[in-house]
């Protein structure tokens, strides 16, 4: 194993003090805040927190939700018969597709306060035909956060977080990012993130890293504008009539023009990175940071960062849309354009419906589970689980989502192993390239904005 800090915990804990709750006291918390590593404890006490956490969760959404409790019935099972993690199996899962199947209008808040486990503050929902982003607003001002990601058919998913779920998921992303990247980080670095601005949108994207600008002293976005979901629709193509098709057009003209001058600053950054010696992070879309590569190789520019530069990727991995480049490629061009070496260069893997963090480790590039609260399943086409080392659809359970059911089967294809091939760390993880099953919509952190910043 790389020659990690050992203070990683204390680290995080001072920069994100606003997001720990004073009194940590359920097992929930204790599974996030308590421990000293999320990767590295030994398996006995990953077990142990994990346990409790799901138990806890499952108990609280079994007496706090009624959809979900009704589920439970139907399936015959309640909090009492999960006694080890054995059981987790029995727990009912929510396809994603269930996130999808909304209605519009002031219906659609109705929806969304369904969904939640929480005790909802008062929501006043504005005018009579509000539109999603309106009532996404509404929530937003009475402290709830709905992020949304969205597939090639432009349908949205939609998840709604109160504050506390909100804060456990931000903690746990720079947890889960800064324990794997410990051997290299540095609050005084200069990051440009490569996503939307979480300042302004509800994209899922742009909206998880907002706690980026709480870890380096630093941050330039890529995409500083907002994003609506109307925005995002239109500017992928998918239009409802002659209107939206003409905005649709100009929006690929205009798109074509602002990622002219994204590159153009991207690399005006970096070659005063350069001429500083700063410390730098790269973290979001692949695809745009390999627009910046394509360029510099049009220019016969390279940099050398060396072990002052990293990369943190967020999935999607369509470069174009007939090709997918291979994650070691993409590492591969990283050193050879930033002089980056590949322990520094990770992807993290995750998704708007849950609050697990899966990232690479530095010495094998192999995604590792938190699962001190985030217990994963794949499952065979008749949705029961198969063992270590054998493809299926991805599962979990999320302890961190507490103000909806995160107890999830995805569209993803995934290969689960016991321990990793790479490291000496002890949780389990996910095999580096990871698919759509075949017939789910192409679906990514980053492909959305590929599709809307590329295609249009």
């Amino acid at each position: 194993m790389l020659n990690v800090q050992k203070n990683v915990k204390e680290i995080v804990d001072k920069r994100l003090s606003n997001y720990i709750p004073s009194s940590i006291s359920s097992p929930v918390e204790k599974a996030l805040y308590e421990v000293e590593s999320i990767f590295a404890l030994p398996k006995e006490k990953l077990d142990e927190y994990r346990l409790n956490a799901i138990k806890y969760a499952f108990y609280h959404h079994y007496n706090n939700n009624k959809f979900y409790r009704q589920l439970c019935k139907e399936k015959n099972v309640k909090p009492d018969d999960i006694k080890s993690i054995n059981d987790f199996h029995k727990i009912p899962l929510l396809p994603h597709r269930f996130f999808k199947d909304y209605p519009s209008g002031r219906q659609f808040a109705v929806w969304l306060a369904n969904l939640m486990s929480v005790d909802l503050p008062k929501i006043v929902i504005e005018g009579k035909n509000p539109s999603y982003d309106d009532v996404i607003e509404d929530f937003q001002k009475a402290g709830i956060t709905v992020c949304y990601s969205s597939g090639t058919t432009g349908k949205f998913t939609f998840i709604p977080r109160d504050e506390k779920t909100y804060k456990m998921g931000q903690y746990a992303i720079a947890r889960c990012g800064i324990e794997m990247l410990s051997h290299w980080y540095d609050y005084n670095s200069n990051a440009y993130l490569l996503f939307p601005n979480p300042k302004k949108t509800n994209i899922y994207v742009g909206k998880v890293t907002n706690v980026l600008f709480d870890l380096v002293k630093n941050v330039n976005v890529a995409i500083d504008r907002k994003i609506t979901t109307d925005l995002l629709r239109i500017a992928m193509g998918i239009t409802m009539n002659f209107k939206e098709k003409m905005m649709s057009k100009l929006a690929r003209k205009m798109n074509k023009k602002m990622n002219e001058n994204m590159v153009k600053n991207i690399i005006k950054w970096l070659d005063e990175m350069d001429r500083k010696k700063e410390r730098i992070l790269f973290a979001g879309a692949p695809f745009i940071l390999n627009m910046v590569m394509e360029r510099l190789d049009e220019e016969g520019k390279t940099y050398d960062f060396g072990e002052r530069g990293a990369v943190l990727t967020g999935g999607g991995w369509k470069i174009y849309e007939d090709k997918r480049m291979p994650v070691e490629e993409f590492r591969k061009k990283v050193q050879e354009f930033f002089g980056i070496p590949s322990q520094n260069c990770l992807d993290l893997y995750a998704m708007v419906e849950g609050n697990g963090f899966m990232v690479h480790c530095p010495e094998g590039h192999y995604l590792h589970v938190p699962t001190t609260y985030f217990h994963p399943m794949v499952l065979d086409e008749n949705g029961e689980p198969v063992g270590y080392g054998e493809e299926g659809r991805f599962a979990f359970l999320d302890a961190l989502a507490l103000s909806y059911p995160g107890f999830i089967m995805t569209g993803d294809k995934v290969k689960l192993l016991e321990e990793c091939p790479g490291c000496d760390r002890t949780t389990p993880v996910l095999e580096p390239e990871i698919e759509r099953i075949r017939g789910e919509e192409i679906r990514g952190c980053a492909e959305e904005m590929r599709r809307m910043l590329i295609e249009g």
